[in-house]
């Protein structure tokens, strides 16, 4: 078996079923990377830089595609080397290290096809008869009748955990986020004071601040030690993204003024960045993506990293179906996983991807048991939701605000 090709497929598509949150983003964007070859099999993987910014994927697809024409899928981390370090003066962080992962999460696919393996089996073996899993539920609609419907919706789809966001969103009305420690403490707490009473005890709720990719005000130390103390009553399973990435230091200073476990990560990249927020201790949950942090070879280092320093992960996930499965397998084969991120009620970008291997039974995920991924990508797909310019998430600044 021999590659002879890597391509890019951009598409747009409904961004979910769940209309709660429809409510705030309609579409969303995913870049597929494609690697051929001369045998029967193709391997697929997804970058989250697809729904960021899926116009920049195919050209820089195109800069690592001759380091692997030509080659086997024999030694995948020798081929993420080689892609790393021809880039290695831009993509040590930042964009060049996510799309290596949807690289190299197709050659991992691939190679799972060829052996008849799924992917987990390949880094490690599985560590898990089942994980238990959550329902990434974007905003906190508002008013808190809609909130209840939100958390009654997710419950009937067969999970017992949810997360929300910081603040509250009302259709009609836009977003509320309290910036002073006081009115920030006072507004989650009432939150979570409601949705534990209407959740009941054993409801796993995780509650999302947002503050990490923020591009205006954010939480200072202060607020973020408010909110997270006036949580602690309320057994939350984590705090997210309370800070922003450019203070490892007020991370740790919090993990240490509150019992409420805090995560983050989804934004890190590499394990160079990353070493920076583990070596201060500055989660107790670390959150690497498979399709973001550089591939799935640099979540199972992380998730080492984490290990080491007596830390979990939790896996992040919110690209399409490829960049889901990629997640799932390294959260099967990292020992130190404590749960899995799931797009509820999710729309075709992920139901007609996922190949039937992902399952949903009493709360818990079980391990895929497809060849691979267990992703496909045929040519009904791509002719069913062609790709949309402009469809990109951002955060919104003057003269470039986010209409989808």
């Amino acid at each position: 078996m021999t590659i002879t090709d890597v391509r890019t497929t951009l598409l747009t598509g409904p961004c979910t079923n769940d209309p709660s949150l429809r409510e705030a983003r309609r579409l969303r964007s995913a870049a597929f990377i494609e690697v051929l070859t001369d045998g029967a099999h193709t391997g697929i993987g997804e970058t989250y830089a697809g729904y960021f910014c899926p116009e920049a994927v195919p050209e820089i697809v195109e800069f690592f595609k001759p380091i692997l024409v030509g080659q086997n899928v024999d030694d995948i981390p020798e081929l993420w080397r080689r892609m790393y370090q021809c880039g290695n003066f831009w993509c040590r962080v930042g964009l060049g290290a996510i799309v290596i992962s949807g690289i190299e999460a197709a050659l991992w696919d691939l190679k799972g096809k060829l052996l008849g393996q799924p992917v987990h089996a390949l880094l490690g073996g599985c560590k898990f008869d089942r994980l238990p899993c959550y329902a990434t539920g974007g905003p906190s609609n508002y008013p808190k009748d809609r909130l209840a419907r939100k958390m009654d919706h997710y419950f009937a789809l067969g999970f017992r955990g949810l997360k929300v966001g910081a603040g509250s969103y009302t259709a009609g009305k836009g977003w509320y986020m309290p910036q002073a420690a006081a009115e920030a403490a006072d507004f989650e707490a009432d939150k979570l004071a409601f949705m534990r009473a209407h959740g009941g005890p054993d409801a796993m709720i995780m509650m999302d601040a947002h503050m990490g990719n923020s591009p205006g005000a954010t939480w200072s130390l202060e607020v973020a030690t408010a909110v997270a103390k006036a949580l602690e009553p309320f057994n939350l399973f984590f705090l997210e993204e309370p800070l922003h990435y450019t203070d490892p230091w007020g991370y740790a200073e919090l993990c240490r003024a509150t019992s409420v476990p805090i995560a983050g990560g989804e934004c890190l990249t590499a394990t160079y960045e990353w070493k920076v927020f583990a070596q201060q201790d500055s989660f107790d949950i670390g959150q690497p993506d498979a399709s973001f942090t550089g591939g799935l070879g640099e979540f199972m280092a992380v998730a080492r990293m984490m290990a080491d320093r007596g830390r979990k992960v939790a896996t992040h996930a919110w690209g399409a179906g490829a960049s889901l499965m990629q997640n799932v397998h390294t959260g099967f084969a990292a020992a130190n996983t404590c749960i899995l991120e799931i797009a509820p009620d999710y729309a075709g970008l992920h139901s007609d991807v996922i190949d039937g291997g992902l399952v949903l039974k009493d709360g818990f995920i079980l391990p895929p048991d497809r060849p691979g991924l267990g992703v496909v990508l045929t040519d009904e797909i791509k002719r069913k939701y062609p790709f949309q310019p402009g469809t990109g998430e951002f955060n919104s600044v003057p003269g470039k605000i986010l209409s989808t």
